[in-house]
This record gives C-alpha cells, structure tokens and sequence, in this order.
C-alpha cells in the first residue's frame, strides 16, 4: 500500500508534470526548428539556383567568398558549430565531457549552425541540413534540463541530449521509427542507457509536430521499386559491394585529411583556416562547373529525379559529388553528410544498374542509397530504416537489409566509423 501511495503522490504531484510539460514542449520546439531550418535551407538553395541562371560564372566568386566568410565567422564566433553536428552530440553523451560538452550545446552555437549551413547553401556547397538538425534538437531538449527537478543531473542530461538528437532526425526525415533506431544505434553507443519513454515521447511528438506544420509525406515521394523477385539478382550484390567500398573510402580519406593535410594546404588548414575554406570553395566551383551545376546543395534534387523521373545522369555524378561533399566538409563550414551521402548513393545505383541492365532504375539507386550510407555511417539498421520510410520501400526489405549488411562489413574493413571518431577529436 506505501509503494502505491508514494507512486500516486509522485504522478500528482507539481514537479513531476512540470518536468514533464517541458520535455514534451523542448521536443514541440525541436520539430518547429527541423520544419524552420527545412525550409530556410530549401529557400537558400532557391537563391543559389536562381543566381546561377543568370549567370553560370558566378559560383566561381560566390562560392569561394562564400565559404571563406562562413568559415572565419565558424572558427571566430561559432566554435563547436563546424561539420556535421553528429560528432558533436555524440561526444556530448560521454559521461567525462560535461565541460566542453556545455560549450558544444549552447544555444549561440545552434543559431550560428542553422544560418551558416543556410548561407553555405546559399553558396552552392553540398551539405545537408539532417546532421545538424540532430546537434539542433539535442541543443534545445538539453536547455530545458536546468529547470527539471532530478536527482542524478547528470543522468538526466544524457537523457534529454539522446531524446533531441533521435527527435532531430525523426523531424528532419518525417522518419519517427528511423529516429529511435538512431538513438539506439548510434548515439547511445558511448553510455549504459538506451532508447527510453522519455526518447520515444520526443520522437513522436517531434514529428507530430513536423507533420502538423508541413503535412504528411514521404522524403523522397513514392518511386517504383519492383517486388522480391530481385533479391538474389547480381544488382543487389554489385551495388553493395560498391556502396560499402565507396562508403568506407570516403570515411577514410575525410578522417585523414580532417587529422591534417600534406604540403601548403595542410599549412593552409591550420594556420590559415578561412584561406584554405576558399581554396575548397574554388574547387567546388571548378566541380560544380564541370557536372553542369549538379554538385551543388544538399543533392535533394538530384536523387529525386532518379527515383521518382527515372532521370539519368552520367556515372560521373556520384564521384563528382562525394568529392564536392569532402571538400565542404573540409573546408570547416557547418556541413552535413546525410542528405548529400543519399545522392551520393543514389547516383551510384543508378549506374550500376545501367552497367547491369536493370529494368527498373529507382531499384538500383535505393539499393545503392542504403549501401552508400551504411558504408560512410557504418550504422545498418539506421540506414536501413532511413531509407526505407523516405521511400516507402517496404516492399523490398529484404534486399536493403542485404544491401546493408554487405556494405557495412565492407566498409569496416577500410574504415573505423566516422562519426564516433570525429567525436574522439572533441576529447582531445
């Protein structure tokens, strides 16, 4: 009788729903920031494209001033807002970072991340918005847990960064499921605890949000995939193979050149970060020129027109755009990867299933999204979710696990993951 008196005064009680009023609103708050950035980065894409068609020479000055003026205001004013924003969240869940991990969650560093990325957009540089939508929601569920009342803060810290970063990319894909197992996969990794209420709460309410603001949808729209019948069909295995391949090269040459550079650039890169950041914006649009502007933004676009025009584009896409991505991201603007590595992807399936003959061009490019990015994330599950709520793709679940699974212990033998060690360089 005592343990159900003391659990109905706690459920009645003032502070009990005050802590939980305001989760409940931070993860309102975080769907509100995931459908905002979405649609200040769709609107700086617009600028850019509408500036390039007056004139096809202007990336050549926008771009390079572009990323040099984002880059300098990064390092002066905005430390902690660089890259993806996943590293940085990740490292903010180890229990020995409270520190420094304070500075990465201030709410100054939120707002320069989303309108730097929205100014590099603007510029033409192939980054994503969903990286650091994740650094975005772990940032404001972790600014309410000051006025919770709890016993172990630290705890309750975790908690509140793990539910905003899973609510960030349930919000920023239309994705709730994705966001869970993203939680579970690969934020909580560096600690005990696991996806709980308190995570599938921000979650669902991040997303209702969302759905509420912009409607229903599926990212990608409603592409064509075929049945079964493909699974054991050579394009399955080629494009994973490829995709892991691809994947794990990419991690790998971005965590060296991130560790530093050879010659005058790696001078470049430490002394003269802002120099360097305009060095990458000239090779970007050098890139940019030589694809026919297809490098630029987030490759939303692109990988669209694959899967729901059956668009195709020269197999020289896919590489163009890795490279376009790597320098972005090297460059050290806020930038991140996820949406760029789905093009990326894309665009590689695409051409493998023209090599291979497929009939149907939106299978290949999803087989080669899910093994593009379980290749750069080494994070299956979370991939094969992703991609399977963005396109609808249940129907052929069982070749994108095989996809996923191919790719990721392909890229594990070419590369250690790559969010989790940029995160190590927050611990130096």
């Amino acid at each position: 009788m005592k343990d159900v008196y003391h659990r109905a005064r706690s459920l009645l009680s003032v502070q009990h729903w005050r802590g939980r009023l305001l989760v409940w609103a931070a993860a309102g708050g975080v769907g509100c920031a995931a459908v905002g950035f979405a649609l200040l980065a769709d609107a700086a894409q617009a600028l850019f494209r509408h500036v390039v068609a007056a004139s096809a020479l202007w990336p050549w000055l926008l771009t390079p001033l572009g990323l040099f003026t984002i880059a300098w205001l990064t390092g002066r004013y905005f430390k902690g807002a660089e890259g993806s924003g996943i590293p940085q969240t990740i490292f903010a869940l180890r229990t020995e970072s409270e520190p420094q991990s304070l500075a990465l969650l201030r709410l100054r560093v939120l707002a320069g991340r989303v309108l730097l990325s929205a100014g590099a957009l603007a510029c033409g540089a192939s980054i994503g918005r969903e990286g650091p939508t994740v650094h975005v929601g772990a940032a404001i569920t972790h600014a309410v847990a000051r006025f919770i009342p709890h016993g172990d803060t630290r705890a309750l810290r975790r908690m509140l960064i793990l539910a905003g970063g899973a609510a960030g990319v349930a919000a920023a894909f239309n994705t709730p499921l994705a966001g869970v197992v993203f939680a579970i996969e690969e934020l909580s990794r560096s600690f005990e605890e696991r996806a709980n209420g308190t995570t599938l709460t921000a979650v669902v309410l991040a997303g209702i949000t969302a759905i509420a603001l912009v409607g229903n949808y599926t990212y990608f729209g409603q592409p064509h995939l075929g049945t079964l019948a493909h699974l054991l069909s050579p394009t399955v295995f080629a494009v994973a193979l490829a995709g892991g391949l691809a994947g794990g090269l990419f991690s790998r040459l971005t965590l060296a050149c991130v560790r530093g550079l050879p010659g005058i650039l790696g001078q470049l890169q430490r002394t003269r970060p802002a120099v360097f950041a305009l060095s990458c914006g000239l090779a970007l649009a050098a890139i940019g020129w030589a694809t026919g502007g297809r490098t630029y933004g987030s490759g939303y676009v692109e990988a669209r027109m694959i899967l729901e025009h059956n668009v195709q584009l020269p197999w020289i896409y896919a590489p163009a755009r890795a490279a376009a991505t790597m320098l972005s991201y090297l460059s050290g603007i806020p930038a991140g990867l996820l949406a760029p590595s789905l093009s990326i992807g894309a665009g590689l399936g695409q051409a493998l299933g023209d090599l291979f003959a497929e009939n149907t061009v939106a299978y290949s490019a999803v087989l080669g999204m899910c093994g593009y990015l379980a290749g750069v994330t080494q994070a299956p599950l979370t991939t094969l979710v992703i991609v399977m709520e963005m396109t609808s793709g249940q129907q052929i679940v069982l070749p994108l696990m095989l996809a996923t699974t191919i790719a990721t212990g392909t890229a594990k033998l070419i590369s250690p993951p790559l969010y989790r060690t940029l995160a190590e360089r927050y611990v130096a």
